[in-house]
């Protein structure tokens, strides 16, 4: 499968420092940030630095130490603003036209402060 990126997203604007952040924290390989339009009162997006697409594709061809490196700073974004260890978050990343991913960059959305009710109506 291949994967096309934009290199002119917004998220890749914001690692070259075109469009600013609040950022939470910024790794070797991995930038996270407060969301311009929360849907939580916590509410923040972590990128890898790469040109990955989506989940899946980053999953594929991330190396190791960029995966492992992203991980980590999910977690310890997570405890900076307050989510883990509590009364939990939610973890949400979208793909593709279907899934209403709205930036062609893999992203992950940490939303927590507040009962957030069912993921997807039934």
């Amino acid at each position: 499968m291949t994967y096309a990126y934009d290199p002119q997203n917004i998220f890749a604007r914001i690692l070259r420092g075109e469009i600013p952040n609040r950022t939470v924290l910024e790794t070797d390989h991995t930038l996270a940030f407060h969301d311009i339009n929360p849907a939580a009162p916590v509410h923040v997006l972590v990128i890898p630095k790469g040109a990955y697409v989506s989940f899946d594709h980053f999953a594929a061809k991330a190396s190791a130490d960029e995966i492992v490196d992203f991980h980590r700073a999910c977690a310890q974004v997570c405890e900076m603003v307050g989510v883990a260890p509590g009364d939990g978050f939610r973890a949400i990343t979208n793909s593709g036209k279907s899934g209403m991913q709205e930036v062609p960059h893999y992203h992950l959305h940490i939303l927590g402060g507040k009962v957030l009710g069912p993921l997807i109506a039934r």
